[in-house]
């Protein structure tokens, strides 16, 4: 058994990955629950921990009849057999051979991983695919041995699937940036001082209270060049973006995370101005709602503040939560966007 505080810190947050750890007792309902069972929250007094369903009957519950305690539901059986199978083929397969195997016809199986993962089959190979690939890449080796372990049959078509996804040279993923050409400007803003930089692809990193050092300390061997005509039309649309807080969906970016970090930022990008959602409400939306401290993880690896807006994110019972740049420059930004907040922008 885990303590009986993290088991209610789950329950709270309807954490699926606790699912068969541990069920629920309600001592004022006589059943017990999954620990992410839909139903509205017992009250803490209430509430026992059992480490199975069998302990749980020989208290004298019995089981819910929503979430099913003592059962891993169908759907979910069929699509971790699934993901099992991706996992061991290491790229995709065919939609119609997964869901005979679930029994299923393609259609409702496609649906069903879908709303489990978040992504298709077919996306969620392609995914894991290119988190290989990063990996491979990050990890020193030469740029042709991470093409083969990655799983690619060869360099063609390592560099087919990839192009215009991973922004730098494969190359330059090993090696610090090698290669790349980074246009960078510290600009004031009425936040504070705002350094943002950008590839040819877009922008790659958007903080505040960072210098030119800490953009090469991320890029070691990029080429860092500080303005430049070609950068200032999107540099001052990044500003007014920041100062006049609304739908960034036009600025492009050159980030990359893993599957489930794209996924989480592109719902963050999805939550309209003046807006919030909880860490629990952001895992619901993409399609995992057990994963309330990987959606947490997710927004602290977000390399572009604002433009994926993060600081839209907070916690369950209203309170604003953590921020990369402090608390204050969150208050700011989401009193911006509930006002409707016009400031006059500080043009570089």
């Amino acid at each position: 058994m885990i303590a009986d505080d993290e088991a209610w810190n789950a329950v709270l947050a309807r954490d699926r990955e606790f699912d068969g750890r541990f069920v629920t007792g309600v001592l004022s309902t006589g059943i017990y629950c999954r620990p992410s069972c839909a139903a509205r929250h017992p009250r803490r007094e209430n509430v026992r921990f059992f480490a199975n369903g069998a302990a749980a009957r020989d208290a004298g519950l019995r089981a819910c009849l929503r979430c099913s305690p003592d059962d891993v539901s169908r759907d979910e059986r069929a699509v971790l057999a699934a993901i099992a199978a991706i996992k061991a083929a290491g790229q995709p397969l065919a939609l119609g051979g997964l869901a005979s195997d679930a029994g299923y016809s393609p259609a409702h199986f496609q649906r069903v991983f879908t709303r489990h993962t978040g992504l298709s089959p077919a996306a969620y190979a392609r995914a894991l695919r290119d988190e290989r690939t990063r990996v491979a890449l990050s990890g020193g080796d030469r740029v042709t041995n991470a093409i083969y372990d990655a799983g690619f049959s060869g360099p063609s078509r390592f560099y087919e699937a990839t192009q215009g996804k991973l922004g730098m040279a494969p190359s330059a993923w090993v090696n610090g940036g090698a290669g790349v050409t980074i246009r960078w400007a510290v600009v004031d803003t009425s936040l504070g001082r705002m350094l943002v930089a950008a590839t040819g692809k877009g922008v790659c990193r958007l903080s505040f209270n960072e210098v030119a050092g800490d953009l090469q300390r991320r890029f070691p061997r990029a080429e860092l060049i500080e303005g430049g005509a070609e950068f200032a039309a999107l540099l001052a649309d990044v500003v007014a973006s920041v100062e006049a807080p609304g739908d960034f969906a036009h600025i492009p970016l050159d980030v990359k995370g893993t599957a489930f970090q794209e996924a989480c930022w592109a719902a963050l990008r999805a939550i309209p101005p003046g807006e919030t959602r909880s860490y629990a409400e952001l895992a619901a939306a993409v399609g995992n709602p057990g994963a309330v401290r990987a959606a947490g993880s997710a927004n602290g690896a977000n390399n572009v503040a604002v433009l994926i807006p993060c600081h839209r994110v907070i916690r369950s019972d209203g309170s604003l939560g953590g921020y990369a740049y402090g608390l204050d420059i969150k208050r700011k930004l989401l009193e911006k966007e509930r006002h409707g907040d016009r400031t006059t922008l500080r043009r570089p």
